[in-house]
């Protein structure tokens, strides 16, 4: 049984964001502008998702 996964992407700078939600960009694996990870679709990485959704686009 295949784990399902979600594609993020990093569509807006995190210049000037708080601290605490450039640290959720960075735990999610994201280290530039439009850089995307292959994340497991969890309950966690989904909240974590949301908290920076206007800094990010979500696939899958």
């Amino acid at each position: 049984m295949a784990t399902k996964t979600v594609k993020v992407t990093l569509v807006k700078s995190v210049i000037g964001t708080k601290q605490d939600h450039r640290a959720t960009v960075r735990g999610l694996g994201l280290r530039r502008l439009n850089h995307s990870v292959e994340l497991q679709d969890t309950p966690e990485v989904r909240g974590m998702i949301k908290k920076v959704a206007y800094l990010v686009k979500c696939e899958g």
